[in-house]
């Protein structure tokens, strides 16, 4: 069991459980390339110490986020530009009309028609302006999506790209309502930072991707002017371990991504899909660990066929059992403090109700010290707070922590409904990709790739990969190796797998770097 760094108190939270287990916060509907960039954006406030611990913390960090209101709204809060820019009007008037327009929809931080007087002097015309800003909006994540124009982002080509989420009222303020950030990219530089690798890829990402003069950078950088920060620093979220072998492995696989030789743009892709399947693995990891439940976390995949039934079923299975991990944890969590020591040796204090009730707020915040509500709370016996509390949490955690395996898995591209009436696992191409790319160096052969794959990320493909089942008679082991034959298939088709003969296969890395093919 690894150190449990202790818990802040958390303001606006009732009772914290699943902040105890997973920290503050994993949120279901902050996906993976959004929490991506909620890392980049507090990395690149630490520029100085990239992926150092701060010391004095209990484990967190100080970061100021970007705000970039100028950016954000030239982007997404600007739809007259085009219209403009087709028009006949000499180039003085465009800028004029725009300029007027554009003074409309300002908030009153930093972005009236004053606040970008120099983008005339950026740019050599106004139709210039207007192609700059098509071709970063085109580049942006979620450009068509139905979400406020200040939650939508421009993908992250350097430093000057990076901005937090923001909620804007009618009046113009401002506020990180945590809808879309919402802290599970500060647990990810958490986990980065106590990886044993972590102050390494620090140094890397400080220079592969926060590179200020890089073409792209520096067309954001014109729209955006000078960078608008927060005037105060903040402390990042909770995350309880001090260490875990899978915070090791996001980081093995990021250095292993930086390594290939591609673009770091395109990195970032893989970066992402390896993250979220990382993220997924220690959601129910730590779930499984809460509950007592020693077994590896197993993703049983099938390798979409239309004769694949049986695989199918159990991949579904396997799909249930894993969605159900978290209620599990919740539960045992809470109700694990009545074998604590304290909760024991309490029983003959001269009030033990009093110290049993202590007990539960400094475990789980609740009930709150001045609790004289309408159901007498303060009044009841600390075992009947317990059942109060599972209850409770149980519909709390089913809002959104509870949907993190269902939203991540399918953003991801690990599970599918297709051929099917139920969601199972079933990995889409780009995964599998981003996989291979994390996994292979140059060349690895297949039975040792689907082995690694198994151990690292618990997928279950093969028949010597689900030998479990094939012994419990839960499927024939024919079936197996069909599905291990279409991954193989799958494989050949992406240009990742070689076959030397009918029982020799390898899997390759087209982005092998120099000094892996050399080897």
């Amino acid at each position: 069991m690894s150190e449990i760094f202790k818990r802040p108190f958390i303001k606006g939270v009732d009772f914290c459980v699943d902040e105890n287990i997973w920290g503050h916060r994993l949120y279901d509907e902050q996906l993976p390339h959004l929490t991506v960039l909620e890392f980049l954006g507090v990395l690149g406030s630490n520029l100085d110490k990239p992926l150092r611990p701060h010391l004095g913390l209990d484990g967190a960090v100080k970061f100021k986020p970007q705000r970039q209101m100028r950016l954000r709204g030239l982007l997404f809060n600007n739809p007259y530009v085009e219209a403009i820019a087709e028009s006949k009007l000499s180039d003085e008037e465009k800028w004029r009309q725009w300029l007027a327009k554009f003074d409309q929809g300002k908030t009153g931080n930093g972005d009236s028609a004053d606040d970008v007087t120099y983008l005339r002097q950026c740019f050599a015309s106004f139709d210039d302006f207007a192609k700059t800003i098509e071709l970063l909006r085109s580049s942006s994540f979620e450009d068509r999506s139905n979400k406020r124009w200040s939650s939508k982002f421009v993908f992250p080509f350097g430093p000057d790209a990076l901005y937090e989420d923001l909620k804007i009222d009618a009046k113009g303020n401002m506020s990180n309502d945590r809808r879309f950030f919402a802290r599970t990219g500060e647990l990810l530089y958490l986990m980065l930072t106590r990886a044993k690798r972590g102050a390494e890829l620090g140094d890397i990402l400080a220079v592969r991707l926060f590179e200020r003069s890089a073409p792209m950078n520096r067309l954001t950088r014109a729209l955006q002017g000078t960078p608008q920060l927060p005037e105060e620093s903040r402390v990042s979220g909770y995350l309880p371990e001090a260490s875990n072998p899978r915070f090791d492995l996001i980081c093995e696989d990021w250095l292993a991504i930086l390594s290939r030789d591609m673009p770091v743009y395109d990195a970032l892709e893989h970066l992402i899909a390896i993250t979220g399947l990382h993220m997924l693995l220690y959601f129910l990891e730590r779930a499984k660990c809460v509950a007592g439940d020693d077994e590896p976390v197993e993703f049983i995949c099938e390798i979409v066929s239309k004769d694949g039934r049986k695989v199918r079923a159990l991949s579904g299975d396997s799909y249930l059992r894993n969605q159900g991990c978290p209620e599990k944890a919740i539960r045992a969590h809470i109700e694990s403090i009545r074998c604590e020591k304290a909760w024991v040796d309490a029983g003959s204090a001269e009030f033990p109700d009093a110290e049993r009730v202590k007990l539960l707020r400094e475990a789980f915040q609740w009930p709150p010290a001045d609790d004289k509500d309408e159901e007498g709370q303060a009044s009841r016996k600390p075992d009947e707070l317990v059942t109060k509390l599972v209850a409770d949490a149980l519909p709390r955690h089913a809002q959104h922590v509870g949907k993190i395996h269902a939203s991540w898995s399918r953003a991801i591209g690990l599970s599918s409904r297709r051929l099917s009436r139920r969601y199972r696992y079933a990995p889409h191409d780009r995964l599998l990709k981003s996989i291979v790319i994390a996994l292979v160096g140059e060349r690895m052969q297949f039975d040792e790739f689907l082995a690694a794959a198994k151990a690292r990320y618990g997928l279950v493909i093969g028949e010597v990969e689900g030998a479990r089942l094939v012994e419990a008679k839960s499927i024939d082991q024919s079936e197996l190796s069909e599905n291990r034959a279409n991954l193989e298939a799958r494989l050949v088709g992406l240009g990742l797998v070689r076959r030397l003969s009918d029982s020799c296969s390898f899997v390759e890395n087209p982005f092998a770097s120099e000094g892996e093919a050399a080897c």
